[in-house]
């Protein structure tokens, strides 16, 4: 067994300094006891068995994350092509701040007032976070509307 505290027990170890260079061999036990550091640690399923959860929040804020990011390379696009944008926050929300361009319909009235938005159009909707912005999103397409996007939040229409 390899006494040196950098050593990987049973995996590799370390000879003396010969002429000057250090040389590594390979342990004497079997290729297999070099993985038994893999065994005392839980195999995939049990792991994904145990962990699964949080595995799939992480999957889906990247998904957010991609997503969004897609949507803000499309902007220059969607904007030559008409784009409405629409922030869906509280007229409150709205007075505080908004993105140039970005009119206001709440979430709550967005179902009496499709009026205003045309359906042949592209719409880009946006308001805090994504959230509001993602249910209107699934609003409109339920009703008609076929170029639907959620950019997330507000501040990203700013940036561009």
């Amino acid at each position: 067994m390899c006494q040196n505290r950098y050593c990987l027990p049973g995996v590799l170890l370390v000879g003396k300094m010969k002429a000057g260079r250090r040389f590594v061999k390979q342990s004497t036990k079997s290729i297999l006891h070099q993985f038994s550091l893999i065994r005392s640690y839980m195999h995939f399923p049990e792991f994904l068995q145990k962990y699964w959860p949080v595995i799939a929040f992480g999957l889906w804020i990247a998904y957010k994350w991609w997503r969004t990011n897609k949507v803000i390379s499309m902007l220059p696009e969607l904007k030559k092509n008409g784009a409405i944008l629409v922030d869906v926050r509280s007229s409150g929300e709205f007075a505080n701040g908004s993105a140039p361009g970005t009119i206001n319909i709440p979430l709550q009235e967005l179902g009496n007032r499709f009026g205003e938005i045309p359906k042949n159009s592209p719409v880009v909707l946006c308001c805090a976070s994504g959230t509001r912005s993602g249910m209107a999103k699934r609003l409109l397409k339920r009703n008609g509307y076929l170029n639907v996007h959620n950019i997330g939040t507000w501040k990203k229409l700013c940036a561009e």
